[in-house]
């Protein structure tokens, strides 16, 4: 009975994370680049790999509550995933930023953004432990904190707080909730993405990807993905 209703979960996340994946792509077919389209844009394996990899260590409730989050934001003529690439250029082209983009995008107040922050401390933590314990699999991840950032390159940092910037109360709240419950159980939100990342393109498990990595590259069969938590 228990595997039975463990595998119906498994099945509702995982159609809830197809469809989450989907409205983010339609979004991001419709986000427009000051460069003309950008070559991500139209491919659209490599961007349901890094998606589906996110959503899928995240409790059912959050993700349908990002679910909603889209779905709302779409009745209301907001694009999320545009909004999150703005955001990120509050780092990467702040004078832009300030004078292009954050008139136009809702504001966050001194509260919400220390909740984002505890947030995205405790997730670079989880990345730095990640990367000292497979080094040749975070040596193909982001850069990490946004003193790395450039216009061409975006650091996880960067990009997790732009993220977090687009959800909604009740989405942030969830997540908050993700955060400390993975924390209490010893868990790292970043090696559970990259994990899935690896899973879901037939690397195997991290330490099979590691080894992999680790070889010189005209020895190698196929790469593992690059991982971008």
């Amino acid at each position: 009975m228990t595997q039975k209703h463990d595998a119906t979960q498994d099945d509702e996340r995982a159609s809830l994370v197809e469809q989450v994946v989907r409205r983010e792509w339609d979004m991001f077919q419709r986000t427009t680049n000051e460069g003309g389209r950008a070559a991500c844009q139209g491919n659209w394996p490599m961007f349901a790999l890094m998606r589906t990899s996110q959503f899928m260590p995240w409790p059912t409730a959050l993700i349908g509550s990002y679910l909603q989050d889209l779905t709302d934001a779409a009745r209301q003529g907001r694009n999320l995933v545009e909004e999150k690439y703005a955001r990120m250029m509050a780092s990467t082209d702040p004078e832009r930023y300030r004078r292009d983009i954050a008139p136009h995008i809702p504001a966050l107040d001194d509260a919400r953004v220390a909740r984002q922050e505890r947030i995205v401390a405790r997730q670079l933590d989880w990345a730095r432990d990640f990367t000292a314990r497979f080094p040749h699999i975070g040596a193909n991840m982001r850069v990490l904190t946004s003193d790395q950032d450039t216009p061409e390159h975006t650091s996880y940092e960067t990009y997790l707080r732009g993220e977090l910037g687009t959800y909604s109360p009740r989405t942030l709240a969830l997540y908050e909730e993700f955060v400390a419950r993975t924390q209490e159980h010893g868990g790292n939100i970043a090696q559970q993405t990259v994990a899935w990342t690896m899973r879901l393109a037939g690397a195997g498990s991290l330490d099979d990807a590691e080894r992999a990595q680790a070889e010189p590259s005209c020895d190698r069969g196929q790469d593992a993905p690059a991982a971008r938590p």
